[in-house]
């Protein structure tokens, strides 16, 4: 009976959750699963890389079988199903589109590692991954740059601006570059409203961290020995294996936006779940794209890329999870002050009623920086009323800085975003000396956040 008060202040059998009735007892397993993300790996390495879909399905089910007890199986069934279908199947089915694809483009050849080009490598692999994805681009990339650079004494700095600028920034323009921002487009946002409200702050920061970059290489570069005096992999010219990967990747493109602007009008609803005809046929399509991609590539590329099933098997199961657990806490957020994060919504909005942008930037940042960035979003959209057109108008500031916090702050560290751990693994595979967690963070901290310290009083004053 005392845990019955806890859970659930007024019984209710409603079918939808009503997140002014819940306790914040009902958050601790979307809790549970983020700190164990966070923390497993370092802790317990071992242990996570074995079990890592276990414990996910062990905190889904730890609010799955409280909510069918509380609020009746029917809904808990319904709450899985429209966070699968509506939320998780679309989010998957593009990232792993995006990781085949990429996957499947081998740059060979090698050039001379100089700050010019190293610069240049830095800006090309940033425009990509709004196009690409970060995941796509950070692996497409990493590799050739190292391998332009392997004959320098100093590298791990390069590759901890190509994590802050490839692996995240970079990938802040569209839909597809993040996947917190392809979970506001399936919530509603424009495809292209990013890139005409957060132009202004993508460029300020890629460009000030590319000039920073350049820079700091210089100083290393023209030190006395910093080049071998044998280079390991002589410059030769460059050239791509699986080169049908770019038309695919257009194709990529083109149907995501071919689900934002047709309209169908025809929906089919699963268990209360509408699924618009243009999602279905986008999804679906979606699917032939990376059977296409496995089908036409040459064996050699993706070889050459060392490509394999594992990370995007993470993400999955990992997102599976984060997109159980997070019902009760999004179902909390939409209450407002009425819920148990009341506090949380106190925080980021003035005694007017009005959101704080800078509030809104700086709470989403930090938490991205050491959770998963994607459901990081998902909470303060919410927490900003959930409302896509409203945010995409009236509170288009805040939008703005919430996008901007949960994409640029998940390099703050390298559990903040997924592509940061699977950069530094390669690169530590290459026989670079990465910074250490803390070390990794001493670099984010010593140049990012005096740059968002900066942005803030910049773009988001209010």
């Amino acid at each position: 009976m005392v845990l019955f008060m806890l859970l659930v202040p007024a019984a209710a059998s409603a079918a939808d959750l009503n997140g002014a009735g819940l306790s914040g007892w009902w958050g601790i397993p979307f809790a549970g699963l983020l700190l164990s993300i966070a923390l497993c790996p370092l802790l317990v390495p071992q242990f996570w890389h074995h079990h890592f879909g276990k414990l996910a399905a062990a905190w889904s089910l730890a609010f799955l079988l409280p909510c069918a007890v509380f609020f009746g199986f029917s809904t808990a069934v319904a709450g899985a199903v429209h966070a699968f279908l509506a939320e998780f199947i679309p989010f998957i089915i593009l990232i792993t589109a995006l990781f085949v694809v990429a996957g499947g483009i081998c740059v060979r050849g090698n050039l001379h590692g100089t700050p010019r080009l190293n610069t240049a490598i830095l800006a090309i692999g940033t425009l990509l991954a709004s196009f690409m994805g970060t995941t796509g681009a950070a692996m497409l990339m990493i590799r050739p740059l190292i391998r332009a650079n392997d004959n320098r004494k100093h590298a791990a700095h390069i590759v901890v601006f190509f994590i802050f600028l490839v692996a995240n920034a970079g990938g802040s323009l569209t839909p597809l570059g993040d996947p917190p921002l392809f979970l506001g487009f399936l919530k509603g946002v424009d495809f292209f409203w990013t890139v005409r409200n957060i132009f202004p702050e993508t460029a300020f920061l890629c460009l000030t961290l590319l000039a920073i970059f350049y820079l700091l290489d210089s100083y290393y570069f023209h030190r006395r020995e910093e080049v071998l005096p044998v280079d390991p992999t002589p410059d030769s010219g460059i050239w791509f294996e699986g080169k049908v990967n770019f038309v695919l990747l257009a194709v990529v493109v083109a149907l995501v936006l071919m689900s934002g602007f047709w309209k169908s009008g025809i929906e089919f609803e699963v268990m209360g779940t509408p699924v618009a005809l243009q999602n279905l046929v986008r999804d679906i399509a979606l699917v032939v794209v990376i059977l296409v991609s496995l089908a036409v590539t040459p064996a050699a590329a993706r070889a050459g890329n060392e490509f394999s099933w594992g990370p995007i098997l993470e993400v999955g199961k990992l997102f599976a999870g984060i997109f159980i657990t997070i019902i009760p806490v999004i179902a909390m957020l939409r209450a407002g002050e009425a819920g148990a994060f009341g506090a949380v919504v106190r925080a980021v909005t003035s005694p007017s009623g009005q959101p704080i942008d800078s509030m809104y930037f700086w709470a989403s940042g930090l938490l991205s920086s050491f959770l998963d960035n994607a459901p990081t979003y998902l909470v303060f959209f919410n927490t900003a009323g959930g409302d896509p057109q409203q945010l995409m108008t009236t509170f288009a500031s805040t939008l703005a800085a919430i996008s901007c916090g949960a994409v640029f702050m998940g390099a703050n560290s390298y559990i903040g975003n997924a592509p940061n751990m699977m950069v530094k693994a390669i690169a530590e595979e290459r026989g670079i000396r990465m910074p250490s967690f803390f070390g990794y963070m001493g670099w984010s901290c010593a140049i990012l956040i005096p740059l968002f310290i900066l942005m803030t009083f910049i773009f988001f004053r209010g």
